[in-house]
């Protein structure tokens, strides 16, 4: 029994850290918030695998926002519609380069970021 209180314990915390929004980056689009579009376009010589967007108060940008298999080709964009706000966004290749910016995005604004080598 003394072996399995700590295995629980641990069990509970990664449970409730998995809703944390603050970790994960949160959701893209808050519920009753105006909505702007950011465009992220791959500016490199390789596929963008990962493209991950936080909101600026969470503490990681959390998880690649691209569907699972999904990428950017070089010379390709697509689109996120996020909440209006302040975002932290990333974009990167698999074992190549990567490129991170602040940015804010208005209420039915549109923000074009380039990820360049």
């Amino acid at each position: 029994m003394n072996k399995l209180l700590p295995a629980m314990g641990v069990a509970l915390c990664l449970a409730a850290l998995a809703g944390c929004d603050t970790l994960t980056g949160g959701a893209l689009v808050r519920p009753g918030e105006p909505t702007g579009t950011l465009i992220v376009y791959n500016n490199t010589y390789g596929d963008l695998d990962a493209v991950v967007i936080s909101d600026c108060d969470a503490m990681s940008y959390g998880f690649n926002r691209l569907a699972d298999g999904a990428y950017i080709a070089p010379g390709e964009e697509a689109s996120f519609t996020l909440s209006a706000g302040c975002w932290d966004v990333g974009g990167g290749e698999l074992g190549g380069g990567e490129a991170y910016q602040r940015l804010t995005i208005s209420p039915g604004g549109v923000v074009r970021l380039s990820i360049d080598e």
